[in-house]
């Protein structure tokens, strides 16, 4: 029995080992970027199944503290901690699916924006009925230690969600984030009403700021429902 040297094979059998060889890379490459994908994915339901967790204990403080202090900004601060929660289910409608869907993705950016547009109404009437009223922001032990864990949490949360949009090109991931981001807005505003209120007795600076907030809110809402691609997403 005779061995051919490497010389000896002709150009058509080396023409065929390396095709045989050539698919197996592809498919290698390919295996990895979706393995890639995967685990982003399931790092982006983590990060919405902790703000949900987070939220719903934040939402049933809030809501409870207020009504037991009478503190309007509280019980508001709790009903924007659940708008947030429905904008945190529609990225887990979204993120179901491992693959990147055009349609899914549409769908829940133009959510999310509703979402922001009811949020921004939702802080308008009641900063408008604040004012009208003259109800100063009431102290609350509950509310003053939520709204201080708040504001460190929520922007640790929106840039992980950030991180992860860019990862997964999801613009509605990055625009759901921005509400964890404006949760930690309003929850510095509730701190600051209290102690200018405290400390000065403005009783105004509560609703002027979350007023002031409003069209910074509106214009994220309008852009979502526009489609508009963050720069970060692309």
């Amino acid at each position: 029995m005779t061995f051919k040297r490497d010389g000896d094979f002709s150009e058509k059998e080396r023409n065929r080992k390396v095709s045989r060889s050539k698919p197996e890379t592809e498919s290698k490459s390919c295996t990895c970027g979706d393995n890639g994908r995967a685990e982003d994915t399931r790092l982006a339901r983590r990060l919405e199944y902790i703000t949900i967790g987070w939220n719903l204990v934040e939402a049933g403080v809030a809501i409870g503290a207020g009504f037991m202090a009478g503190s309007i900004s509280l019980v508001g601060f709790g009903v924007d901690t659940l708008i947030e929660i429905f904008a945190s289910l529609i990225l887990l409608w979204r993120l179901w699916s491992v693959h990147y869907d055009e349609r899914r993705e549409q769908i829940a950016l133009k959510l999310v924006g509703a979402s922001f547009l009811l949020l921004a109404v939702y802080i308008a009437c009641e900063a408008a009925s604040s004012l009208l009223s003259k109800q100063p922001p009431e102290a609350s032990l509950a509310g003053i230690v939520l709204a201080a864990l708040s504001m460190l949490i929520k922007p640790l949360l929106a840039s992980a969600k950030r991180r992860v949009a860019g990862l997964l090109n999801s613009a509605a991931l990055n625009a759901e984030s921005r509400q964890s981001s404006i949760c930690a807005y309003l929850a510095a505003i509730l701190l600051g009403g209290l102690a200018l209120n405290t400390l000065f007795h403005w009783w105004w600076a509560d609703p002027v700021a979350a007023i002031l907030m409003v069209p910074l809110i509106v214009k994220e809402g309008l852009d979502a429902l526009r489609g508009e691609f963050c720069a970060d997403c692309q």
